[in-house]
């Protein structure tokens, strides 16, 4: 299968996926993103062949969008999740936000393989997805590093001898810092992530260890393990991926360069392993660091270990209340404490139900947490 479609194209993801496609030779089928873009029509031009969706836009800068480029165009949340379900493709999904949620289910349904990393599929959706995974007979390979890691480290293994998944943590840029020292951190401080280059909302999410918390959620329903047997530790170098504990004391480790075109790539050809982008790895003159994770500065963490047992709509909650409130911190209207402030306001707030049954019950949800937390946002801005 060499098909692809690449879901958020001009993201940090998609723009990565692009090159792995066409080291690997693969065809580019379809491209999407939020809005028309000049990245969006450049990508267009350079894929003459692919069918290009942009989910948001009015009549006149569709018309003019398409008036661009030679590419069939259609636009629309639904064309998205349409490109997605077409049989035979391997789709990138690399959609920020809960938009991604259709467009997984899609594919899977469709039978597809989704190379995941849309981390709100499985946070907001997560029981959803795997249901529409069993039913489709699709693949789900997942492209963040850390569940990555785990997917290799877990292949061939019976999972009854794990004991526990370990997931890694770079610590952000505020590793080793008190809480006092983070009240007057700056977006540009946040953003200066140590190891990895990413968008602007995963990487605020690593600086405040959301992030994290969030990839728990997932792997709690990528791999079908209880909360209690999956542990995050502090990695500096981001050189150890993530790792599975065994019960018989040992332990297998996925390492390599922090270079998402590694687990993109394993996405595209697993089960099959070819020669990739990345640079050669030396352990020569690396040191390893292990820490545990300052739950005291970084509360985020074990807020979403809280919203993952209540279950249902909570996991949902606390990915809108986290975006709306990352968002507003990026446009200086929220300081860096009060990100983690809104969300765990928020998921007091808002209604939560235990079943998650269908799309637009998420969505539902998704959008009464974005009410609550920008109304939050807006009080603890007229009070400061």
């Amino acid at each position: 299968m060499s098909q692809v479609v690449v879901l958020g194209a001009t993201g940090s993801i998609g723009r990565q996926a692009l090159d792995v496609i066409a080291h690997l030779g693969f065809t580019v089928d379809g491209l999407a993103a939020n809005r028309p873009s000049p990245e969006l029509a450049e990508l267009a031009q350079r894929h003459p062949g692919a069918e290009v969706v942009v989910a948001t836009g009015d009549d006149e800068v569709a018309r003019d969008f398409a008036s661009r480029i030679d590419n069939p165009v259609r636009f629309g949340r639904e064309a998205v999740a349409e490109m997605a379900s077409r049989p035979g493709r391997i789709v990138v999904n690399g959609i920020v936000g809960a938009a991604g949620l259709r467009a997984t289910i899609a594919g899977l349904e469709a039978g597809n393989r989704v190379a995941l990393a849309n981390k709100e599929s499985l946070v907001a959706g997560g029981p959803l997805v795997m249901d529409a995974l069993a039913a489709g007979n699709g693949e789900l390979i997942p492209v963040d590093s850390e569940h990555s890691a785990l997917h290799q480290c877990l292949e061939g293994e019976d999972p009854s001898s794990v004991l526990r998944l370990i997931l890694t943590a770079s610590g952000g840029p505020f590793r080793g810092r008190a809480r006092a020292d983070l009240v007057s951190v700056t977006v540009e401080e946040a953003l200066a992530h140590p190891t990895w280059k990413m968008g602007g909302r995963i990487t605020i999410d690593s600086a405040t260890l959301m992030n994290k918390g969030l990839e728990v959620i997932e792997a709690h329903h990528l791999f079908g393990f209880d909360l209690d047997r999956i542990d995050v530790v502090v990695h500096p170098q981001s050189i150890v991926h993530s790792a599975v504990h065994f019960v018989d004391g040992g332990i297998k480790a996925h390492l390599g360069h922090p270079d998402m075109r590694i687990p993109i790539q394993y996405a595209l050809t697993y089960p099959e392993r070819v020669s990739g982008l990345g640079e050669p790895f030396s352990f020569v003159g690396r040191t390893l660091e292990f820490e545990e994770v300052d739950r005291e500065t970084f509360p985020a963490v074990d807020l979403a270990y809280e919203a993952a047992r209540r279950g249902g709509t909570a996991p949902c909650v606390l990915n809108a209340a986290d975006e709306m409130a990352v968002e507003a911190f990026l446009a200086g209207k929220l300081g860096f404490l009060g990100i983690v402030e809104i969300v765990e306001a928020t998921l007091e707030r808002a209604g939560w139900e235990r079943e998650l049954s269908s799309v637009e019950q998420v969505l539902a949800a998704d959008a009464e947490a974005r009410a609550i937390a920008s109304e939050l946002i807006a009080s603890a801005r007229s009070s400061s």
